[in-house]
């Protein structure tokens, strides 16, 4: 069966703070590790005042302490943001205090915008050096070898598991080359889903990491009693994507009756583009449309984003999930 996991980017709703945030993700963290999921992500973001988990580090470790067995991680770092080093000890750190829990996914965008680039003190081009960076950083949680000089403490000889994240080719490409777990962000780059897999599937080459591929599929879901009332509640990510093309980004807004009434045609277009995977809808409706994602990409695992502004709502859409019976029948990965 095909395991559950979620990515939970601490959202900030309208008229809530950072802090409100952070303990909803934590009280959803605590419900999905009873609910059975496998994995609890957060990302890395910079200057969105939607978003609250811009220190990821500090969040992963802030979760884990809450929670008792649910993998913690980061979906992801934006490595070109860090050095290995840096990211070595902070994961190293973590996995001292919560051995077998970490996980760490590794990006290679930004995760902002130009401007900020430049506050974070990144020079763009570093995100040309992003394999030789996962290289290093994957030397740095190695065990540690004879008159080795620089060391991750903690860090060396971890071996947190890592993971490649990817929107395009290059992170297909690059997971398959180096052997490592792939998941695709299919939550906002839906059109590449199926040739990014397929790729990463036939260039895989075994590591000492994993030994055949292991692709996770990022999917925006909103679960509800009715399609009626999940259709109403994805408004608010609806009217967010179209706020982002606008260039006017902010907290999660409440859901609206009526979403035709908010957007342009055009950019129902490209809103409807980036969340061309989302699946929303009552039991029935969320168990037909996973299915067949699942039957479409052969997913392992499924890393499900809901952003809705009840925290309510929120918590019941990944219960409702949670009973759907996709997932179960096998142990946790550790990959």
């Amino acid at each position: 069966m095909t395991l559950l996991s979620i990515l939970d980017l601490a959202p900030i709703p309208q008229g809530a703070t950072a802090r409100e945030a952070l303990h909803r993700s934590l009280d959803l963290a605590r419900h999905a590790e009873r609910w059975g999921y496998n994995r609890f992500w957060v990302a890395e973001h910079h200057n969105m005042v939607g978003i609250a988990s811009a220190a990821t580090s500090v969040v992963i470790c802030y979760l884990a302490q809450g929670t008792e067995r649910i993998r913690v991680g980061a979906g992801g770092i934006m490595l070109p943001n860090h050095s290995p080093l840096v990211i070595a000890e902070q994961f190293g750190t973590l996995d001292a205090l919560y051995p077998g829990r970490i996980d760490l996914g590794l990006g290679r965008a930004p995760g902002t915008d130009q401007m900020t680039l430049r506050a974070l003190r990144r020079d763009p081009a570093t995100a040309d050096a992003f394999p030789q960076d996962v290289l290093e950083l994957q030397a740095l949680l190695a065990p540690e070898q004879p008159n080795q000089r620089i060391r991750a403490v903690p860090g060396a000889g971890s071996q947190v598991p890592l993971w490649i994240l990817g929107s395009s080719m290059f992170g297909a490409q690059l997971a398959a080359m180096l052997g490592l777990p792939y998941a695709f962000a299919s939550h906002f780059a839906p059109e590449l889903l199926l040739p990014a897999l397929r790729v990463y599937r036939e260039r895989f080459e075994p590591s000492a990491q994993l030994q055949k591929p292991y692709a996770m599929v990022g999917v925006p879901l909103v679960a509800a009693e009715t399609d009626a009332e999940a259709r109403r509640l994805f408004t608010s990510t609806q009217q967010s994507f179209a706020n982002m093309f606008r260039g006017a980004r902010g907290q999660l807004p409440p859901p609206i009756d009526d979403i035709e009434t908010y957007w342009t045609p055009n950019e129902k277009i490209q809103v409807n583009g980036m969340l061309g995977r989302a699946v929303v809808g009552g039991p029935e409706t969320v168990k037909a449309g996973l299915e067949a994602l699942i039957a479409e990409t052969g997913a392992d695992e499924l890393m499900v984003a809901s952003a809705i502004y009840d925290h309510g709502a929120r918590l019941r859409s990944y219960e409702i999930l949670s009973g759907l019976g996709l997932a179960a029948a096998r142990q946790p990965a550790l990959c």
